[in-house]
């Protein structure tokens, strides 16, 4: 990664736009020119695979597929598919700072259906070259997500038996009955990687690098774990085993009950990790850097009897370690790798991280506890090879975090950070990242802005409100532009 540089974290859904959800168009291309302007080199998004239940981009229905509600409704209308007429005839919801993921699921997909009904994709040559290029997961994804909705959205547990078991004339069958239902989805997804690569193309002709986060775990409702169920820890009906959480934290007494399935690390091993590989390929293609969310699972994982309530009775177990990292390596070669180490992070874990020579990452709104030790205070990194965070989309914003702490708390805070008041916070602790001898600082746009918890994008271990916020249209101002710009000229970043 780039020697002292900035980045700003910004998901793809909390881009403005007209149409409930920010997408890959203008104002995506809109954000990389006031990334430049502000100096920064990075633009760090949240997963943008297609979401599930609970609308988290960390519960994907695939790890390879691009969200279609990212798709861009006024490319497609300046593409001759759709008209304003068509799309303003869904309502999008009345706040242009919330998410509605409701009406998105009841509108979204008939614009779209109404762009495959008019496109000649099948037709053009960039369409052939994408199916070959995406055969190992593209079949497997469109045929899942046709039969999703040909079941009424039910996870494909719930589905008839012969298909839930994939049983070779089952397959057949559903692929005769449903092709014009499983081209639509090829083509979401072939609309979805052309403007992907159009967006990220502009922004690596800007020198602005996108960093991609991908999930360590799939969705138990995804078309991976459907396709290559023996990969996973299922029993012979299908059904998981043990699944995926940590124990109890700061976040959470009962631990945290992810739900995921769990790998199967022996049966992987005995192919090289081959999918892990196919993943990371894909991800290499689609991001500059990838930060591999809860890396600490590769080394050991909390694996939780499959039907528990809570993640409370769950036991550590080793990962394969070394022996992913090593095939990660070979087949990201050209990208950079984040390692997120934050949990309980074991001799091991530092281990594997410095063995790798990946960067690990540093949270500065856990620094300031009052313990001058804290390895995440800027005045304790060890190496410039880490990031700097102000915080990730599972914390709470700055000035939320430190809304409620008394007087006393805050001693230490003002000392360090040589402020008298809560209101320097924001910028105060982006100035300590900045100065730090870390290679990178990144901020959630949240804190730039320095908005409270209402902007929250993640409470960890609870559903219905995450991953909402959108950013106003004219909220980035110049004078945070500027403010940047200063930060990183000072800071030589």
């Amino acid at each position: 990664m780039s020697k002292r540089a900035a980045g700003i974290l910004l998901p793809i859904s909390s881009l403005p736009s007209k149409y409930g959800i920010g997408t890959l168009g203008k104002e995506a291309f809109r954000f990389v020119d006031q990334l430049v302007k502000a100096g920064q080199k990075y633009w760090q998004v949240l997963p943008v695979g297609p979401t599930s239940f609970g609308d988290s981009p960390y519960q994907s229905f695939s790890a390879f597929a691009g969200n279609p509600y990212f798709i861009d409704f006024e490319i497609l209308m300046e593409e001759g598919l759709i008209t304003e007429k068509d799309v303003e005839a869904y309502d999008w919801g009345a706040d242009p700072a919330d998410i509605d993921y409701e009406k998105l699921y009841n509108s979204r997909f008939k614009v779209l259906r109404k762009a495959y009904h008019a496109s000649h994709f099948k037709k053009e040559k960039d369409y052939q070259r994408f199916v070959k290029k995406n055969k190992y997961w593209l079949d497997d994804y469109s045929l899942y997500m046709a039969l999703k909705f040909y079941f009424g959205g039910k996870e494909w547990l719930a589905w008839e038996k012969d298909i839930r078991m994939r049983t070779k004339e089952a397959v057949e069958k559903y692929k005769k009955a449903l092709q014009k239902e499983i081209d639509f989805w090829r083509f979401c997804q072939y609309e979805f990687f052309t403007q992907w690569k159009a967006l990220k193309k502009y922004a690596n002709k800007h020198n602005v690098k996108i960093i991609g986060d991908i999930p360590l775990y799939v969705a138990l409702d995804s078309a991976d774990v459907w396709t290559h169920g023996r990969l996973f820890e299922l029993d012979e009906r299908k059904n998981p085993i043990n699944v995926a959480g940590v124990p109890p934290d700061c976040f959470s007494a009962d631990g945290q009950l992810w739900g995921n399935p769990l790998y199967n690390w022996k049966r992987m091993q005995k192919d090289n990790f081959k999918w892990w590989e196919m993943r990371m390929r894909s991800n290499a293609a689609l991001y500059d850097v990838i930060r591999i969310d809860h890396f600490i699972g590769i080394v050991n994982f909390w694996s939780v009897p499959a039907g528990s309530k809570t993640a409370v009775k769950g036991k550590w177990r080793k990962g394969p370690g070394k022996k992913l990292t090593d095939v990660i390596k070979k087949a990201t070669e050209g990208s950079d790798i984040i390692a997120e180490d934050l949990g309980i992070v074991g001799d091991n874990v530092r281990a594997l991280i410095q063995k790798t020579g990946w960067p690990g990452m540093k949270i500065l709104q856990f620094a300031y506890d009052g313990d001058s030790k804290n390895e995440y205070l800027p005045h304790n990194f060890k190496s410039t090879n880490c990031i700097a965070y102000g915080g990730t989309h599972d914390n709470e914003t700055l000035v939320g975090y430190y809304k409620n702490k008394k007087d006393k708390e805050m001693d230490y805070v003002y000392k360090a950070l040589n402020i008298t008041s809560k209101k320097e916070l924001p910028q105060a602790v982006l100035r300590a990242a900045y100065s730090s001898i870390a290679d990178t600082a990144i901020f959630q746009m949240q804190d730039i802005l320095e908005l409270d918890n209402s902007a929250r994008m993640n409470l960890p271990a609870t559903v219905g409100t995450n991953w909402r916020w959108r950013m106003l249209p004219k909220q980035f101002t110049k004078e945070h532009i500027k403010m940047l710009h200063e930060l990183c000229k000072t800071y030589n970043r």
